[in-house]
């Protein structure tokens, strides 16, 4: 896996026609509607994540 992800869509007009920008890495532009954006991988939440610790529940 390279670590790279590209979009599938913009996110503003949701149209499928994006390509690489010449900021730099994770800058897309679309060509239609004419903006550019950046993604960025933040990294990975905890929530959702709990330990059950309730006596009882022995799965």
């Amino acid at each position: 896996m390279s670590g790279r992800a590209a979009p599938f869509y913009c996110p503003y007009c949701g149209d499928e026609d994006l390509r690489p920008h010449e900021t730099g890495h994770g800058a897309w532009e679309c060509a239609s509607c004419n903006r550019a954006f950046q993604l960025k991988f933040l990294g990975l939440l905890t929530r959702g994540l709990q330990r059950n610790d309730v006596e009882g529940d022995g799965i």
